[in-house]
């Protein structure tokens, strides 16, 4: 039977958090690098907030009834946000990722979002080269980074948790350094006790949602802070 896409439900937490974990760790141990999810359970968990996140839109590849894959588009900013999308090894080379990828660009299109933006391993060329086949251009690199946090303080800066009320702050400077706002995902991190505030001379220079994936951190540069 033929493949159909369609939109994500409940029902199907289960089986997109088992392929979405299955996904990963194949890449990863065709390269020889460490897993991105450090077991099932926790893929699936990352399956059901997906799912169930308003602002979130999912899209999973069946076949027969049998999930081969999944797709989801974070809607919260102007600029959407795609991923995780993961194949189920056994049903990879099928152009079953295309399909999965073009659901969403067709859903950005549709609610007329300015953009899409998406990261992903360096080391997964043929996932580099279906992006670039649609339409995505390479704009930089970006570092994995792990360790345990120096708990320094910098003479002049003040870092505290994020309030309410800092929201309109964060998004000013969030569009001076991006050009747009993301105000919801920061209104969730802040609701979620995640987000923090960066203070220099009395205003809010910088915030990070959390440190980690699904999250992000703007902060002015040295030059802005001149101005």
């Amino acid at each position: 039977m033929s493949v159909t896409i369609r939109p994500a439900a409940a029902a199907d937490t289960a089986e997109c958090g088992r392929i979405i974990d299955a996904a990963f760790a194949a890449i990863a141990d065709q390269h020889n690098f460490p897993h991105d999810f450090p077991s099932t359970e926790v893929a699936i968990g990352l399956a059901s907030m997906l799912i169930a996140h308003p602002g979130f839109y999912g899209v999973v590849a069946e076949q027969d009834g049998r999930i081969l894959g999944s797709n989801f588009l974070d809607e919260r900013s102007p600029i959407a946000g795609v991923g995780p999308i993961t194949v189920d090894p056994a049903a990879q080379n099928a152009g079953i990722g295309r399909r999965l990828m073009e659901a969403v660009i067709e859903r950005a299109a549709s609610r007329n979002l300015p953009g899409i933006r998406l990261v992903q391993d360096g080391y997964h060329n043929r996932s580099l080269s279906l992006y670039t086949k649609l339409g995505f251009v390479t704009r930089e690199p970006l570092s994995v980074m792990q360790g345990t946090p120096l708990n320094v303080s910098v003479p002049g800066y003040v870092v505290r948790r994020a309030k309410t009320e800092d929201t309109a702050a964060c998004n000013s400077v969030c569009r001076r350094v991006h050009g747009f706002e993301r105000s919801d995902e920061l209104t969730d991190a802040i609701a979620q006790n995640s987000a923090t505030v960066v203070e220099h001379l009395g205003r809010v220079t910088g915030y990070a949602t959390e440190i980690g994936y699904f999250a992000h951190a703007v902060g002015e540069t040295n030059e802005e802070l001149r101005r």
